[in-house]
C-alpha cells in the first residue's frame, strides 16, 4: 500500500481529491459540522491545505460556515446522495425480490446516514397484512434492525461516537436506550451474524438484518413483518439465504465502482 508521503509526490490531481472527500467524510462521521482544526488532527493534512479545499467546498456549496466559525456540509450534498440512494436501490431490488420470494416477508434495504438509517429499496410481502416503510424514510439506528447490523461491523469507540450525539429515545417499552446494553447487543449480534428488532421500533413487528459486507455507506438488508408470521421462520434457513444475498449484492457494487 502507498503511504501518505509517498502519495504526496505521485498523486497529482488525483490526490486532492482523495482528500477531498476524506474531509467530507471526517465532517460526516462527526455529525455534519468540525472545526479545522479537528479536520486537521484527525486527517494529519496541514491546516493550509485544509483550509483550501474547505474553500473551494464552501464556494461551490457543497460546504458551509457557521457563525461559529465550524463548518457544516452544504445543501448541494443533499442532491448527490438521494442520486446515489436511488442508484442502490435499484441494484438492491433484484437480490431483495428474491428474499420477498423465498420468505413471503416485505425485505427492505436502508443505508446509515450520521445517527439514523435511510430505507433505499424495498419489494412488499403479498400478504394483506403486511409491514410497509416508505422508500426515503429516516429512523434511529439504535431502535431498527438494519442500523444495529451495520452498527456490528463498526469499532466499539466509533458506535459510542454515534450514538453520544443522540438520545437513544425509546420507541417502545423494548428499544434500547443506553450506550452500555447496545454494545452488548452489539457483541451478540457479531456472535451470530445477524441483528433483531423484536418490537424496538414498532410494537408486534419483528425483523432480521444483515450487513451488506463493504458497502462504502454501511448498508444491510432485511425482512421484516407481524411478530406471529415472523416467529415461524427459522433463522438457520432465512439467514444463510441473507447472508448470501448481501454477499452477491456487495460484489455487484463492488463491480460498479471499480467499472
Amino acid at each position: 500500500m502507498t503511504t501518505g508521503p509517498q502519495r504526496a509526490t505521485q498523486g497529482g490531481g488525483v490526490q486532492s481529491v482523495e482528500r477531498t472527500f476524506e474531509l467530507l467524510e471526517l465532517m460526516a462521521d462527526a455529525g455534519g459540522e468540525v472545526a479545522l482544526s479537528e479536520l486537521a488532527e484527525k486527517s494529519g493534512l496541514p491546516l493550509p491545505t485544509i483550509h483550501r479545499i474547505i474553500r473551494t467546498l464552501v464556494s461551490n456549496g457543497y460546504a458551509r460556515q457557521q457563525p461559529s466559525r465550524r463548518y457544516a456540509l452544504g445543501p448541494r450534498l443533499i442532491r448527490l446522495g438521494e442520486t446515489a440512494s436511488r442508484a442502490l436501490g435499484s441494484w438492491a431490488r433484484p437480490y431483495l425480490a428474491e428474499l420477498t420470494e423465498a420468505t413471503g416477508e416485505t425485505s427492505n434495504m436502508a443505508v446509515l446516514d450520521g445517527e439514523q438509517v435511510v430505507y433505499v429499496a424495498q419489494v412488499p410481502s403479498q400478504h394483506s397484512m403486511r409491514m410497509f416503510t416508505e422508500v426515503g424514510r429516516r429512523v434511529d439506528a439504535h431502535a431498527t434492525a438494519v442500523g444495529k447490523a451495520v452498527m456490528a461491523t463498526m469499532p466499539p469507540e466509533t458506535v459510542t461516537q454515534l450514538l453520544s450525539r443522540t438520545t437513544m429515545q425509546p420507541q417502545t417499552e423494548r428499544t434500547i436506550t443506553t450506550v452500555e446494553a447496545m454494545q452488548e447487543e452489539l457483541g451478540r449480534i457479531r456472535q451470530q451474524g445477524y441483528a433483531l428488532d423484536d418490537g424496538e421500533q414498532e410494537v408486534g413487528v419483528r425483523c432480521y438484518a444483515v450487513a451488506v459486507p463493504g458497502a462504502p455507506a454501511g448498508a444491510a438488508i432485511s425482512i421484516s413483518g407481524p411478530e406471529g408470521r415472523m416467529t415461524r421462520i427459522s433463522t438457520d434457513e432465512v439467514i444463510p439465504l441473507m447472508k448470501r444475498l448481501a454477499n452477491d449484492l456487495s460484489a455487484e457494487l463492488s463491480v460498479s465502482n471499480t467499472a
